[in-house]
């Protein structure tokens, strides 16, 4: 087990070294949440990061990670019998003699109902759940607790309140250029720009599901494949589909306008290098 980072700066330099490249107020929220024990509460978009950042604690720490996805309809019955939490605890409760308190991740949040949320307040303020058939189920070590919420409905004030709040954003080019770095070092550098170019452009448009990160990683190693070495409208177009993900964001950048914004790109890349 390794031991929590000492600094912010040791923090910054756990996450990277699972591949998370993380700017500093991030790790600065991550650092606080894992030294004061309380949960981090990450929002943004789909496809930013923010469950990755439990991955990567888990790594990095050589924690266990348990996950409770979130789902429509999910209630405390179906959490704490389906999900089998008392089987959990048990389990964390034999892991903390070994590797100490697991990262629990609780996924997606604002799919649940504001019941759901009612009962997470006893977990979170005392890491104990009560089942009536057995009783009170308590952590002697809390876990390292991560929440996320994609923010398709606002999340209760009361949960917030006990936890450290980070709103996780689309990466800046510069920072998405090493992420691809580090997730696809095959691909040359002026692939990578390009595609970091074009993707952030799109994420200037009102489209119905703008690239996450693991859009554009997987685009990246989709054009690799294919031995593009730079964009051109023709690989760009049949490729769309790894990109976007409704079709009719694809139509409306099939052809002149996926053709537009590379031309911008390009030109964007020949000023700066100048």
């Amino acid at each position: 087990m390794t031991s929590l980072p000492v600094t912010v700066t040791d923090t910054l330099a756990l996450l990277g070294s699972a591949d998370y490249i993380a700017d500093r107020s991030l790790a600065t929220a991550v650092h606080l949440a894992l030294h004061l024990k309380r949960p981090l509460f990450l929002e943004g978009e789909a496809g930013v990061g923010k469950t990755e950042i439990a991955k990567v604690l888990a790594t990095a720490l050589q924690r266990r990670l348990i996950r409770l996805q979130c789902y429509e309809g999910l209630d405390v019955a179906s959490a704490v019998y389906e999900w089998d939490y008392a089987r959990q605890m048990i389990e964390i409760r034999l892991a903390e003699e070994i590797e100490g308190a697991p990262v629990l991740l609780i996924d997606e949040l604002d799919r649940t109902d504001e019941p759901f949320e009612a009962y997470l307040l006893e977990l979170l303020s005392d890491f104990q759940v009560t089942i009536p058939e057995i009783g009170t189920i308590r952590a002697d070590q809390p876990p390292i607790v991560v929440i996320t919420s994609n923010r398709t409905r606002e999340i209760h004030d009361a949960l917030k309140r006990r936890c450290f709040y980070y709103w996780v954003d689309y990466p800046t080019a510069a920072r998405e250029i090493e992420i691809l770095k580090r997730k696809a070092p095959g691909a040359g550098e002026s692939l990578s720009r390009e595609v970091v170019g074009f993707v952030q452009k799109l994420r200037g448009m009102d489209l119905f599901k703008l690239p996450g990160i693991a859009e554009t990683i997987d685009w990246t190693e989709a054009l690799m494949q294919l031995d593009v070495l730079e964009l051109t409208p023709h690989a760009i177009n049949d490729t769309l589909g790894v990109l976007l993900k409704y079709q009719d964001d694809i139509a409306r950048l099939h052809g002149s306008e996926a053709a537009r914004l590379l031309e911008q790109v390009k030109a964007e890349a020949a000023a700066a290098g100048r």
